[in-house]
């Protein structure tokens, strides 16, 4: 009796222990492949049980909703934290439009991450256009360029086509290229394009890989720095949150903050560059605009920032010129400090 007593005491003081560890439930969308589930999750999961010493970890979940749903699963508990990508979520979020506008210029989504973290917690966060939910790290997506399942090599050629656009400033930019937008998640492009319900997409390179459009849009137009960029945030269900001590909360924060936003844009990076070898092996024909495309293009959207200061920043009481000076001040010191990657990141194939 004596040793069952013990072995009932050992057990349940293991059970006790393994019960005292934190596990957050992420929900994902994307494919397995999708640099977030192979680079992102591994990566921060294994940052968090080190900085908590084991306490809290990570556990991933596919398919618990499509993308568009993601900021409202977490901001009712369904799951504890996930991705969004804000023009999912038309009309919720316009502050977070800030990094999306086209530069024309050639930077890293590592560093356009880094930059719009400083500027989110500087200007944007105190109008809390993400409330009901915890912001733990924000991201951007590569150079957003054009896809087609026809030849494109111009401006021109894309005026009329029916293209899949996803909300936020590549709808603006659509609608001056007289592009007629079908509004999909990413996850839908393959089949809508496999049925003909669109002829193209408006999307990054490492799509080509990650949703398979190298087999349905096999021709790419593109411009130095992309026609847009894309805004996303990592959110935690703020329950979920305060349950976790302050001190593995402070923890967290560590490495969560401006350095998950880094490896997040060092992700997009990574998959930009496997995007663009695997289009090339599938025969993928490339196309750049011309000099005097571009300076067209610059000049239909041009004035997308300006509106952008007069209507979303003014409307939430936010120094919109300040902000944008912030975010490209900001952009500029980031791109000239060292990479979060590769030698500190989990990269999976």
């Amino acid at each position: 009796m004596k040793k069952v007593l013990i072995g009932l005491f050992a057990a349940l003081a293991f059970s006790g222990t393994a019960m005292a560890q934190t596990v957050i439930q992420v929900s994902t969308w994307g494919g397995p492949n999708h640099g977030v589930n192979t680079i992102v999750w591994p990566t921060w999961k294994q940052w968090i049980e080190e900085a908590t010493e084991g306490r809290v970890t990570l556990r991933v979940n596919h398919d618990m909703g499509p993308p568009p749903a993601q900021m409202e699963l977490i901001a009712d508990g369904v799951a504890d934290a996930s991705w969004i990508f804000h023009g999912h979520m038309a009309g919720r979020f316009q502050l977070t439009q800030l990094p999306e506008f086209p530069t024309f210029e050639e930077f890293t989504s590592e560093a356009a991450a880094a930059a719009y973290w400083r500027t989110h917690q500087e200007y944007l966060a105190e109008a809390n256009e993400h409330r009901g939910v915890v912001v733990v790290g924000v991201g951007m997506h590569g150079p957003g360029q054009l896809f087609s399942s026809r030849e494109i090599d111009s401006l021109g050629d894309v005026r009329g086509q029916r293209m899949r656009i996803g909300g936020g400033v590549m709808n603006q930019v659509a609608e001056k290229l007289g592009i007629a937008g079908v509004a999909l998640p990413p996850t839908g492009v393959y089949e809508a394009a496999s049925q003909g319900v669109v002829e193209g997409a408006m999307l990054t390179l490492e799509a080509l890989r990650s949703f398979r459009l190298a087999e349905v849009t096999p021709n790419v137009l593109t411009v130095p720095g992309g026609f847009y960029r894309g805004s996303f945030a990592i959110v935690v269900n703020p329950d979920t949150w305060s349950a976790i001590s302050e001190d593995d909360r402070n923890a967290i924060m560590e490495v969560s903050g401006e350095r998950l936003s880094r490896l997040f844009g060092y992700m997009m990076d990574v998959h930009d560059e496997r995007g663009v070898a695997f289009g090339e092996e599938q025969g993928v024909v490339f196309n750049t605009v011309s000099d005097d495309e571009l300076a067209r293009l610059r000049e239909l959207t041009r004035d997308l920032p300006e509106e952008w200061v007069n209507t979303a920043a003014s409307g939430r009481g936010v120094d919109g010129e300040a902000a944008l000076r912030h975010f490209r001040d900001q952009l500029e010191q980031a791109a000239a400090e060292p990479s979060i990657g590769p030698d500190t990141v989990e990269v999976r194939p």
